[in-house]
């Protein structure tokens, strides 16, 4: 009970402060470009940050230890595709999609910037990726309140459902009064909690337990094929690992260049020298992350003997060494509690920025672009904060089910979205032949081929990705690419004023914008 009571202490002050800087944000907020990019004003190391919080969530220090825990280190080969994505979404990305929103009319979502990029006055391009975004991120944002649930359930005890309330509720008020600039502060202190937890737990479990002796628990805890085929990246759940397993994990990098909340947080930065600064911090930042939630995966399967999870319960492990080094083993409950505030941290640095995205979908790009252009400014920014409560009701509904796997949830809207985007932004930044026409296929194409290879019983009674193993977001991505390039082939080129701004951006000197 006493170990409760500082836990506890621990998280309310957390919380109280998310909500302090949630309110201090809210006296800056005074139009819709500041609630949704902050006024184009972050600096490197909140860009930095709050790009890579926002991105990892809870399935960081939930998911990814949780797969590792139950079948291994082949699991580590999404860890490896991630990293690979990051690297080329801050090196080749970041710079062109900040230069290029400013230039084509000041876009401040990704649905507007495909519309000014391309000049489409019916609306159509701003409608459909809107669309998506709405709904892939409400499957999203129920992924981290689901990781919320978990937590607070598993450290006080509490009904999930109950549980899941009170995570929802805290992030929904910050989002909701400060936005943008709101949630790249908080996420920017979240950020650096996740990283204090993600190197120090697994670091002290490895030192207490010494590490002659992790390989002989490993073995007593039962884990499919042996310590050496557990140890082995080649091989998944005691079983050489296949061709298709390690292309679908590597394929988890492809969708970086679609997200939406990780490229507003490109658009958002000041200026290109802090540009520069935050590719150095986020690429170093993901690599140590994604090594350390490897790690606990790994030696927490040891540390936590005799106890074994199973199924959905293995995503608990990272707040279940905490508990156990921080009360039983050490009895500094208190700093327990703030390690335990890392994972918390990581649920909602997504969920705040996936509730501000989909809000900004439906407000600004459907409402003020497409049903009421001239809707004042006040009444936008107004309806843009009541839309984050609408969004974060539907999510919560989505994850009401305890059993459902946060690692399953971010799959599917992961796919989704890298699918549905990724070859859209990438062919709007780098080729000048692009059209509206393709930009409208390549969604399509992309976004579709996801819905039809995960959910649509195609094959006796399965999916096609049940079937074959091979991730959707990887013929999601190539369908999306091919049918973006062969529409815009087969369709009249690009207007003189577009091609002319296209050339304008790729020419610009550093610094220039």
């Amino acid at each position: 009970m006493a170990n409760n009571v500082f836990i506890l202490a621990a998280f309310f002050l957390y919380l109280i402060m998310m909500i302090v800087i949630g309110a201090r944000c809210s006296a800056n907020t005074k139009n819709t470009e500041d609630f949704y990019l902050g006024g184009r004003q972050l600096n490197g190391w909140v860009a930095a940050m709050s790009a890579q919080a926002a991105d990892m969530s809870g399935w960081l220090l939930m998911g990814l230890p949780g797969a590792i825990y139950l079948y291994g280190l082949g699991e580590a080969w999404i860890g490896i595709g991630l990293f690979i994505g990051t690297a080329l979404n801050w090196l080749i990305v970041s710079k062109r999609i900040r230069r290029y929103t400013i230039k084509a009319n000041n876009a401040i979502t990704l649905p507007m910037f495909f519309e000014n990029r391309y000049r489409d006055k019916s609306r159509f391009l701003l409608g459909i990726s809107s669309g998506f975004i709405a709904l892939f991120f409400l499957v999203y944002t129920a992924s981290a309140f689901a990781s919320g649930g978990k937590l607070i359930s598993a450290v006080f005890g509490l009904d999930y459902h109950a549980a899941a309330t009170i995570g929802a509720l805290v992030i929904l008020v910050y989002t909701f009064l400060g936005g943008f600039m709101a949630v790249c502060e908080t996420d920017f202190i979240q950020g650096l909690l996740m990283l204090v937890g993600l190197f120090m737990v697994p670091i002290v479990a490895c030192i207490t337990l010494g590490f002659d002796s992790v390989s002989p628990l490993l073995e007593q805890s039962g884990v499919t094929g042996g310590v050496a085929s557990f140890s082995n990246i080649m091989e998944d759940g005691g079983e050489p690992i296949r061709a298709v397993t390690i292309i679908s994990n590597l394929g988890w990098g492809l969708g970086y260049f679609g997200m939406p909340h990780i490229l507003t947080k490109f658009m958002a930065v000041s200026n290109e020298k802090e540009l520069q600064k935050s590719k150095v911090i986020a690429i170093v930042w993901v690599a140590i992350s994604l090594s350390f939630a490897c790690l606990i995966g790994w030696c927490g399967r040891a540390y936590m003997m005799p106890e074994v999870l199973d199924g959905t319960n293995a995503e608990k492990i990272f707040i279940k060494m905490i508990m156990k080094m921080f009360t039983s083993q050490f009895a500094l409950p208190l700093i327990g509690g703030v390690f335990l505030c890392g994972i918390l941290a990581a649920i909602m640095s997504t969920a705040d920025s996936q509730l501000l995205i989909t809000s900004c979908s439906l407000t600004e790009d459907i409402y003020r672009g497409i049903i009421n252009p001239k809707a004042p400014e006040k009444t936008a920014l107004n309806l843009s904060r009541y839309t984050v409560l609408v969004v974060a009701i539907v999510a919560y509904i989505i994850a009401w089910d305890p059993n459902s796997s946060v690692m399953g949830l971010v799959s599917n809207a992961w796919a989704g979205l890298g699918a549905t985007f990724g070859p859209v932004v990438l062919l709007s930044l780098f080729w000048r032949r692009a059209n509206r026409q393709g930009a409208i296929a390549g969604m399509l194409g992309g976004g579709l081929t996801v819905i039809v290879w995960d959910y649509l019983p195609l094959i006796g009674g399965k999916t096609i990705g049940g079937v074959t193993g091979l991730y959707s977001l990887i013929p999601g991505f190539f369908l999306g690419l091919l049918a973006m390039y062969a529409v815009s082939l087969a369709t009249p080129a690009p207007s003189e004023e577009i091609v002319k701004e296209f050339d304008e951006v790729a020419n610009l000197k550093e610094g220039e914008i």
